[in-house]
């Protein structure tokens, strides 16, 4: 069975507020799956605010998305495909592979997360339980470490991140 992945791609960099021309949709036939690889069918997608400075072409943390490639984001999705013994039919998955509606993966990638619908809803992986909230929990356990009676500052308190790290942080 011949799958299409359909992608949203980088068109242009955006000045100022990214318009619609800034991305540009494209269907591509879905691989085959080689040995100990997954296919996850995309559920949910991210948005967030990390992703306008991947726009710009700047010096950052992280390397700017180029033009013409999948526009990046985390993703919830289930396995439709797995030739892996990580993974089987059905697990649900969180995979950084972008904005597309199928993401094609090694099967033993450090980016994958197994997500459990019965913990919560799968929507939240991609926010308080998904990366940002991880990131939000790393940064406040391992490298702020707040003592009780200490006034912790969270500069974006907005998303996923910022509201996950506020309730730790009081917690």
């Amino acid at each position: 069975m011949t799958r299409i992945n359909q992608r949203c791609l980088l068109n242009k960099r955006p000045e100022g507020m990214p318009e619609d021309d800034c991305w540009k949709w494209e269907e591509a036939d879905v691989p085959e799956m080689k040995d100990g690889e997954i296919l996850i069918k995309s559920l949910y997608l991210s948005i967030d605010p990390y992703m306008r400075g991947r726009m710009n072409d700047t010096v950052s943390y992280t390397g700017p998305v180029k033009i013409g490639d999948v526009m990046v984001g985390e993703s919830v999705g289930v396995v439709v495909e797995s030739k892996s013994s990580n993974f089987k039919l059905g697990d649900y998955v969180c995979v950084h592979g972008g904005w597309q509606s199928y993401v094609a993966v090694h099967g033993d990638g450090p980016e994958l997360f197994q997500a459990d619908p019965d913990m919560a809803p799968l929507s939240t992986f991609i926010g308080t339980i998904g990366m940002p909230g991880r990131t939000a929990y790393s940064g406040l356990t391992r490298l702020g470490k707040p003592k009780e009676g200490e006034t912790v500052v969270v500069s974006a308190a907005s998303g996923g991140g910022g509201r996950g790290g506020g309730q730790m942080a009081k917690i």
